[in-house]
């Protein structure tokens, strides 16, 4: 007849207590799992208060919080871990979108427009969202002049269309002549009519004299649009740019 193994008893608190010190969080978080009395001993909050000063030293300074340090610690490392992801790649391809551009004089004389599909256009320079869009304007007289600038993004099959620039301002219709025109852009979300993003449409148009022209008439023969990051004044990257457009564009169709 075999003899019975003798039952181990549990550790007393004061032993884990003097062992968690010396664990790592996530060691502790596990620990805290095994039962009722190894939680109340790895998640007591005079454990977890310095650990909370070592690794979320802004957090600890704050009042008393109405949840456990512990927890406190795992909404914050949970924070942290979600800032470091890379984010996750766009639902959008350039090829499910067309840019339409259209410029015009106060009078609604046109003297630029056009729409065509960004996997047709030059992404200048490469890697950021900022596109050469090839063009032979018609010809307009020289001087300074107020144009209506609009430019929307299209989606494939015509299932969206978002707005990115319909503004006015004035530009030298001059040879050689550019102007420069920006529109700060919503920013995604539930918000995004009353909350302004950290982007911002961006379209330059640089003007030429006509060939065989007497009469110093000039047209528009170089437009470039994009999406500028206001943070640091550099173009968004491509990917950026489609994670972007895709809360317009595809959210609110249910997509």
């Amino acid at each position: 007849m075999e003899t019975p193994s003798p039952t181990l008893s549990p550790p007393p608190w004061e032993v884990l207590v003097l062992v968690a010190h010396h664990l790592e969080p996530k060691t502790l978080a596990i620990a805290s799992c095994v039962s009722k009395s190894w939680s109340s001993s790895m998640s007591s909050d005079h454990l977890w208060k310095p650990i909370l000063a070592i690794h979320f030293p802004s957090l600890s300074t704050l009042p008393p919080p109405a949840v456990p340090y512990s927890r406190l610690f795992a909404i914050a490392h949970s924070a942290a871990k979600r800032r470091c992801q890379n984010p996750s790649k766009p639902n959008l391809l350039l090829s499910d979108l067309a840019f339409a551009i259209s410029i015009s004089t106060h009078n609604s004389h046109v003297i630029f427009t056009t729409t065509k599909t960004c996997d047709m256009l030059l992404v200048d320079p490469p890697g950021v969202f900022r596109f050469g869009v090839g063009c032979d304007g018609m010809a307009v007289s020289e001087g300074l002049e107020e144009v209506k600038i609009a430019w929307n993004v299209i989606l494939k099959g015509w299932r969206g269309v978002f707005t990115m620039m319909d503004c006015k301002g004035k530009v030298g219709l001059l040879p050689g002549g550019e102007g420069w025109f920006s529109q700060e852009l919503p920013a995604p979300g539930c918000c995004s009519n009353a909350v302004a993003s950290a982007v911002v449409a961006d379209l330059k148009l640089g003007m030429c004299g006509c060939k065989g022209s007497d009469d110093g008439k000039v047209k528009v023969n170089k437009v470039n649009v994009g999406i500028l990051s206001v943070v640091d004044w550099r173009y968004v990257g491509v990917e950026d740019g489609l994670r972007y457009l895709q809360h317009f564009l595809l959210t609110y169709n249910g997509l």
